[in-house]
């Protein structure tokens, strides 16, 4: 209830008080989502507080990022039918999910041929 709550004030926050426009919005939740990435794999902070910062954070970001989709042109939107905008949406989310797949892939193999040399040794 807290991260939903929080994250959809923030997304509200972003577009009605300060007056950013739908996709200005999406970039400063999208910024600090990698922001709490690069802590995650650059720092020594505690793992489960970023998790829950960066989820927190999906709200906002999803929730601007949609409008910015939908919206009309004169309220800063592209005016994507719901198809289009969901269309669009699975089609980054695929994209990311074979990036992270190939990347995890490449890792495989590089623990393979360590393993496969530490046994030589």
């Amino acid at each position: 209830m807290f991260s939903n709550s929080l994250g959809t004030a923030f997304g509200d926050f972003l577009s009605d008080n300060l007056g950013l426009s739908y996709l200005h919005g999406a970039m400063v939740t999208g910024s600090i989502i990698i922001l709490v990435v690069l802590l995650h794999y650059f720092t020594k902070l505690n793992q489960i507080l970023l998790f829950w910062i960066a989820f927190i954070f999906t709200r906002p970001f999803g929730a601007t990022f949609g409008d910015f989709l939908t919206k009309p042109f004169t309220k800063g939107g592209l005016e994507l039918s719901t198809l289009y905008a969901s269309s669009c949406s699975l089609v980054l989310m695929t994209i990311m999910i074979a990036i992270a797949h190939k990347r995890r892939l490449r890792q495989a193999d590089l623990l393979s041929i360590l393993d496969y040399y530490h046994l030589k040794c």
